[in-house]
């Protein structure tokens, strides 16, 4: 497959939010998507899924612009709409195996007649039925739903739930299954990591990593972009440019590209100014007029070479330090139980002055619960926890700070809380966090989650506490936003305790874990999250290895087969060496025809010609489809002689 978008802009009004666009997605490419918030990433996804309308003037054709090569099936979770929400969990899920299910049935049947009336015909189509169904997973599909269903933290007991009884979150996690499982040839997911754990996040990676097929992701995860992208695109300033490798490796060329562009610019500047500089200082003498006028002429065929522009890096910030210092023990958590109903977690645990604690784990475990229960907006089951002397905390809670509330502006709800300050310092504040001019007239209600985002970290850390105490607080923030909010928690002088699923965030800040798992938590002291990991990978092979011996098979002397079984083996031996001849006969013709048309395509009467490039092209891509499928067959074959 490949879809290819050609100049594409595309304006709400005045307003140009994608401007000459080009993009392009092959079979296996695993595309990112990124920019800040409000670039148009959303919009690019619309345009290729075929929601939004495209700019086009009366000489232009929509299929000019969006191209696509091949019938491919497009994935997009774009919304939550389930046919009928009355179906079990289980029974949605397995809709995204319909045609495996429906080939299992005409294989039963089949297997059925043939034990009564077995006809050649039945015998070839039999073997057709079961090749097919092994390579579309029929004997690995139950373990692949069973393993996504457990690692997206649902039970054995929620299979069997209807899904109107799930909530919005649970929701769209089954959605997200479901639209993974289908595996469509071009799967696009809007940031699949929100609202999920680390554990969810660390399957789908991996799920992802080993994905047949094209993706294109839009996402703010750094560490989950790192895992399986090879190609990143950035759109800034109504722009796109494309860079190949993950998203550490899109850094790293973009600020290459930027020193190499800028030098050319310096180096393009001077040569013009010294060329300038001695045309002015002969232009006027008879005898080196000619000379003047031989690098004038130069600096015409020079041209201009455009200032390269600074990446679009605006951010919030401000002084962190606070208010008053603490004393040197900061919380103290005694044997304490944290929960509502039931008891999620027991717990014990010291915080010190300078201590950054990151509280990681699945959803449901207790995480924000303890934050809750430290700010006692939740009771303690049992146990107490103790502050240390002159603490002040700040707390951020996620819910809060992008809830609905009154039909207010910006500056106004700013003054309300801090009635102390004037308009012009009040203003000056919400500067730092990227509120300024006519932006702090904004009402609340039209923010989006990541401006609401800013607004309450703003009113947090205008009272400078020594104890910050954060949920979720990168949840809604673009890339940018959430290495803003890094460089200010690196240099807060004070002490942190938050909640994350970004694990590059928990990996920055955190020198020290509060795990929750399998009803349990556990505290890693002076440990980063790359320690932690690092512990985790090393602790699963010793499991394994430990298992491997465990289950070592003892050798069992082979019993001597009847010559009836011996008859059925050689005649099933015969069948596979003469299917896999006739299997590399076909591979080979494959083969020669691929590259003949691949001739063909670079040909003086062809590559001029782009109507039957793609025709071509999209032969190629048949055969080659076929081939793979020639390939596996025999690769299935040869590794079990």
């Amino acid at each position: 497959m490949r879809l290819y978008l050609d100049d594409i802009s595309v304006s709400f009004g005045a307003n140009e939010v994608l401007k000459n666009i080009t993009f392009e997605v092959n079979t296996k490419d695993k595309v990112a998507i990124v920019g800040r918030n409000g670039s148009g990433k959303t919009t690019l996804l619309k345009v290729i899924t075929g929601e939004q309308e495209i700019d086009l003037d009366s000489q232009t054709k929509l299929k000019d612009k969006i191209q696509k090569n091949g019938n491919f099936q497009i994935g997009f979770l774009k919304q939550i709409a389930f046919e009928d929400d009355t179906v079990t969990f289980e029974e949605e899920i397995l809709k995204a195996y319909k045609n495996v299910i429906e080939m299992k049935l005409q294989i039963d049947t089949l297997e059925q007649r043939m034990q009564s009336d077995c006809t050649q015909n039945d015998v070839l189509k039999y073997e057709k039925l079961l090749s097919r169904y092994e390579m579309e997973g029929g004997y690995t599909y139950q373990k692949e739903y069973n393993t996504a269903i457990k690692k997206f933290g649902f039970t054995e007991e929620d299979k069997k739930k209807k899904i109107c009884e799930f909530s919005g979150g649970q929701r769209t996690k089954i959605a997200l299954i479901k639209l993974l499982l289908s595996k469509p040839d071009l799967l696009i997911l809007d940031e699949p990591t929100n609202h999920l754990d680390i554990t969810s996040i660390e399957w789908l990676e991996e799920y992802l990593s080993g994905y047949q097929k094209a993706i294109i992701v839009v996402s703010h995860d750094r560490a989950f972009l790192d895992k399986f992208v090879n190609v990143v695109y950035e759109i800034e300033r109504n722009k796109i440019k494309k860079y190949i490798g993950n998203y550490t490796k899109f850094i790293q060329t973009k600020e290459l590209n930027y020193e190499k562009d800028l030098k050319d610019y310096k180096s393009h500047k001077e040569e013009k100014e010294r060329l300038q500089a001695l045309a002015d200082r002969f232009r006027y003498k008879a005898t080196k007029a000619k000379m003047a006028q031989s690098k004038l002429k130069q600096i015409e065929r020079m041209g201009e070479l455009d200032k390269p522009e600074t990446a679009d890096t605006r951010a919030f910030g401000m002084d962190l330090k606070p208010r008053i210092e603490s004393g040197n023990e900061v919380l103290s958590a005694n044997n304490i139980e944290i929960g509502y109903d039931t008891v999620l977690s027991k717990l014990s645990f010291k915080v010190f002055k300078g201590d950054r604690y990151g509280v990681i784990g699945g959803n449901g475990l207790g995480k924000s619960t303890l934050l809750k229960s430290i700010v006692e907006k939740v009771p303690l089951k049992k146990g107490v926890i103790r502050f240390g002397t002159n603490v002040e905390i700040g707390y951020f809670d996620q819910q809060t700070a992008t809830s609905n509330i009154e039909d207010q502006t910006i500056l106004d709800n700013f003054l309300e809380c801090f009635p102390e300050e004037d308009t012009q310092n009040a203003r000056n504040i919400l500067g730092m966090f990227c509120f300024s001019q006519d932006d702090v007239f904004k009402n609340i209600r039209d923010l989006s989650g990541g401006e609401r985002v800013r607004l309450q970290l703003c009113k947090i850390l205008k009272n400078r506490p020594n104890l910050l105490i954060l949920d979720e607080p990168t949840n809604h923030m673009d890339i940018v936003g959430r290495e803003a909010l890094e460089k200010m928690l690196e240099r807060f002088e004070g002490t942190i305790i938050f909640v994350s699923h970004d694990r590059y965030f928990v990996n920055k800040i955190a020198n020290n874990l509060i795990v929750f798992e399998n009803g349990e938590s556990q505290v890693y002291k002076d440990t980063t999250y790359a320690e932690y990991e690092r512990m985790q990978k090393e602790k699963a092979q010793e499991i394994e290895e430990t298992n491997k011996i465990v289950s070592k098979p003892e050798k069992v002397q082979e019993k001597p087969q009847p010559k009836e079984n011996l008859y059925l083996k050689n005649k099933e031996k015969a069948r596979l060496e003469a299917k896999r001849k006739k299997l590399e006969r076909n591979i080979e013709t494959l083969e020669t025809e691929i590259t003949e048309l691949n001739n063909l395509i670079v040909s003086p009467e062809v590559c001029s010609d782009y109507i039957k490039i793609m025709e071509y092209q999209e032969i190629i891509d048949e055969k080659s489809k076929t081939l793979e499928k020639f390939m596996e067959e025999w690769l299935e074959i040869t590794e079990n002689d």
